[in-house]
Parts: C-alpha cells; structure tokens; sequence
C-alpha cells in the first residue's frame, strides 16, 4: 500500500493473418494463462536495434537504451507506441564462468527498475561478474512513457487530512478524493490507462530477453516484483532458467487482497519489533521503558500532531506524516534508529540541533511521489476487478482502523479509488509454475508489506518451489545482511541447487541505538 515508496504500486487478440505481412514471431511456448498466450510480434518491434548509451551520472556503472512497444500486446497494430527504458551491466567476469542473463525489476508497484544492476554490482559482485544484470523502467513509470494522476497540489492534498477520523465529512472527503485520483487517471494518461498491467509489462519483458539475444533468463524480483517473475514464468515458462522470488505478494490471488492484508501485518511489525526495540534503548531515545509505554508516547505525539502540525521549512508534519515515517521504518530494521532519532527530537523540539531539525522532515516527509502513485493505482486497480461496493469498504475500513490503527486509516483512500476505477481488460494469469524449473521464494515471518500468510498461499500455487523462511521481520532478504539466504540464493544462482525441502534462516541481528549521519540527513531532507 502502502508503501508508495520507500524513497530510498476482455480484448481480441490481433489476428495472426493481419500479422502476417509485418509479423516476425518470436519462438514462445504454449501459454498457461487464460486469455494470454504469446502474440506474433510485429517486425517493427522484434527487429529493432537497442542504441545502448551511459545511464549518466547517477549509474555511471549501467547502459541505458530505449526500447519501442506497442501500446497492447493483444493488438499490437493499433495506438501508438510506448516507450520502454532498459539498462544493463555486462558480466565482467571470465567468458567460461558466465551465467547468462539476469534480469530484474522493480516493486511497489511504481518503483523504477532502471538503477537496480547498480545495486546488484555493489551488494553481489560475484553475481554481476558471472551475469549480464538487466532492468527496465516498467510501462508507466520512471523513464518510460509514464502515467500523469496528480498536480502536485493534488497529491499533497490526497494525504494531507488525518485520516483516522471518521466522520461523516472526512469520510466523504477520502471518497471525493479518490473518485477524483480514479477519473484523473483516465483522464490524464488516456488512452494508455487500460494497459498498464502486469501482463503488459511481462510481455514488454519478453521482448527485451528477445532483443538481448537470449534464449532464456534468470530472474531475481521483490516484494511486487515477485508477481511480475510469476507472470513472467507462467506466460513464457519455457523462457525462465532459474528464478528468485523475494518477500511474495500472494500472486494466485488479486490485488485487492493484497492491499486489504496490509493493516494487520504492518501493526503487527510496529507491535512485535519496532516498540520492543525502542523500548530496549530508552536510555538512549528516552521514549520509554515498556513497549506499552512507546505506544503510548507515540500516540500523544499522534494528537498533538493533528491538533498542532509542525511546520520544517517546506514540510508540514501532521499524525499522517507521522504515520507514513513510522511505516517506512518498518520495511528494514535498520531503519529503526533513525525513526527513533526523529521521534526523539519531536519530544524536545524546542531545543533540537540543527541536524535534528533536518532529520525530521526527512523521516516523515519522504513517503512518496505523485509519479509513483500514478503507477501503483494504476497497475493495483488494473490488474482485477475491485469489488465497487463503497459501503463495504467503508465498514471494512472503520473495523480495520480500529484494529490497526497504523495502516488501517488509509484503506478506505486506496480501496475506494480502486473501487472508483474503469472496469478492467486485463486478461488473469492463473499462476501455477507448471513447465517451471524448481524456484526459490524468500520470505520473512513479520514483513509488514508482502506478509507471510500471502507468501504461503503463493507458495503453495507455485508447484515446485521451495520457500526459505527467515526468522524476523524485514522486507527484502537477499543482499539484506544475511549469509544463510545470501548463501542459498548464490547456490541456487551459480548452481541450481535448491534446498531438498522448505527451510529457515535465522534473522540477522537487530541493529543498536546507532545514528545516520547528520550530513547525511541535512542533505536529503
């Protein structure tokens, strides 16, 4: 949902004899999805030639080119174009020890996949000496041709109102404004609304594979990008030599459960980690000694908050910013000491340093941009069909925010633009893994965002795959500090040696009372 981001979402097939003149077909493999089977890829697409320049400054590592796509894959002769950006690092290691291709993507979603390799490079270099390591921008976000919801205005105004109030003028407010993010999206992006899907993109991947000149792929993804590798596998089966799934959304189901499981797992991850924690280092934070008793001192903070927001430069701090730094923090533990540093510079402002006055709105003025937005509403509401009965999602919404009052408040704002979208084409992708290598998920006991229940049920769905659970609460396993999942994952990589069974991997240890670098923070806040 809810993170937006972590700064740090029935069409004809074309006629194969209207294709024929100008169609160049891709070897594809029979199709495992209703409604979904490979095209003939017209030549235009099939024969282009990727014009592979530097990424710029901010991946001085990466290649970047732009791919061309059609708009919809099932009738790839109408509307216009789309563009697609891509990037690679080639493998630098020995020509004999060299894996193929690895390609990834981005979560939310409406994250940008483009500086991904980047990261891999850093965190797994024998990785990126054995693989070329590839990435997109998915349609609609990032450098590719993107989707417009938001003025910048509007945006601010989406998240602006507290949204645990609920009377009958806020509720009315939250709807009126997500009626207006659902017709502005139609409005603004247009004609390519319809098709930003999962099950576009998995085919604007299939192309690129083509395009790099690579029979088959490997592929890593994380928490929305594991649906988008499911996809990818289940469309293009024959396609896929060994995948990592990385803290899984439930891809059997749709996106409206997804979201709707959000509440309880993200309270859950405030309550059993991030609390303890900060109640473990009051002589630090000076917060408070139980777990009770930081919950309760957040919660005062909370309604002093709404009663008087904090004003920092440009940043106004209300109860949701304080909610929206609080669920940020909750994807990595090693982002509790700095929630905590911010919180603690809340209860003495009158006498906060200057860094501390730059922490602040970095911490909980940060939770995302309109852009990324645009593509997660877009893809979330794409992708199936949302129940439009706006009653239920307000009785559902009230109970949740009760329940879980971290998250919960916002359900009704996300369920109720869903539920106010055009009725979706997206053919369904019913995930199964068959004609699948055996494939690797990834998947922690408390992750606040791709929770674990979901990741059981996707693993059951995914015939053949093995599922490493790891013992604590962060979002995202691999590359996380952890030597027993980094160590199967490279051995899955390298090798293709899964485990025999189901495993688990011991959390890594929870990070001390440590502080980010004040520079650090003046500079990004």
């Amino acid at each position: 949902m809810f993170r937006l981001s972590m700064r740090r979402r029935a069409l004809p097939a074309a006629s194969a004899v209207a294709l024929a003149a100008i169609a160049a077909v891709l070897p594809a493999p029979a199709a495992r999805a209703s409604g979904t089977g490979p095209a003939p890829v017209p030549a235009r697409y099939a024969h282009q030639r990727l014009n592979w320049h530097p990424c710029g400054d901010e991946w001085p590592a990466l290649e970047c080119a732009t791919m061309a796509a059609p708009r919809d894959w099932h009738r790839p002769g109408t509307g216009p174009d789309i563009s697609v950006e891509v990037s690679r690092h080639l493998a630098t290691g020995p020509a004999a020890e060299r894996r193929g291709v690895l390609m990834t993507a981005a979560g939310g979603p409406g994250g940008t996949g483009l500086g991904r390799p980047a990261g891999i490079v850093k965190d797994a270099p024998r990785v990126a000496a054995a693989y070329d390591v590839v990435s997109f921008d998915q349609r609609g976000a990032g450098r590719s041709t993107p989707a417009h919801c938001q003025t910048p205005a509007e945006f601010e105004d989406f998240y602006a109102h507290d949204l645990r109030d609920r009377s009958p003028a806020a509720i009315q407010g939250v709807l009126d404004r997500s009626r207006a993010m659902a017709e502005n999206c139609q409005r603004r992006t247009g004609g390519l609304l319809p098709y930003l899907t999962t099950e576009q993109t998995v085919r604007d991947m299939d192309l690129y594979r083509s395009l790099l000149g690579a029979e088959k792929i490997s592929y890593y993804g994380g928490s929305y990008a594991t649906k988008v590798g499911a996809y990818y596998a289940t469309v293009f089966p024959q396609r896929v030599r060994r995948a990592v799934l990385d803290s899984n959304i439930d891809f059997t189901a749709g996106m409206d459960q997804w979201v709707a499981g959000q509440p309880r797992s993200f309270q859950r991850r405030f309550e059993q980690d991030f609390l303890p924690w900060l109640a473990k280092y009051d002589s630090v934070y000076h917060y408070g000694r139980t777990a009770a008793e930081v919950r309760a001192n957040w919660e005062a903070r909370r309604r002093a908050l709404h009663d008087r927001p904090l004003t920092v430069g440009a940043s106004v701090i209300g109860p949701n910013q304080l909610d929206n730094g609080t669920i940020q923090a909750a994807y990595k533990a090693s982002g509790f000491p700095t929630l905590a540093r911010a919180l603690a510079a809340l209860e003495h402002w009158d006498t906060a340093t200057a860094d501390e006055r730059a922490l602040v709105p970095y911490v909980f003025d940060s939770y995302q941009s309109k852009e990324f937005a645009a593509e997660f509403f877009s893809v979330t509401c794409n992708d199936n069909e949302w129940s439009h009965d706006i009653g239920r999602w307000v009785e559902r919404s009230a109970r949740d925010a009760r329940e879980y009052p971290l998250v919960g408040p916002r359900e009704l704002a996300y369920a109720a633009t869903c539920a106010y979208w055009p009725k979706t084409t997206a053919p369904q992708v019913n995930v199964t893994g068959e004609g699948l290598p055996p494939t690797l998920m990834l998947n922690s006991l408390r992750d606040p965002a791709t929770y674990y229940e979901g990741a059981l049920a996707a693993h059951r769905g995914l015939r053949g795959s093995r599922l490493v659970t790891v013992e604590g609460g962060d979002h995202g396993q691999y590359m996380n500090g952890n030597p027993c999942v980094d160590s199967l994952v490279e051995k899955y990589l390298f090798d293709g040696d899964l485990p025999a069974h189901d495993t688990t991997c011991p959390a890594p240890p929870l990070p001390g009372p440590s502080e980010i670098s004040p520079r650090s923070a003046a500079t990004r806040a």
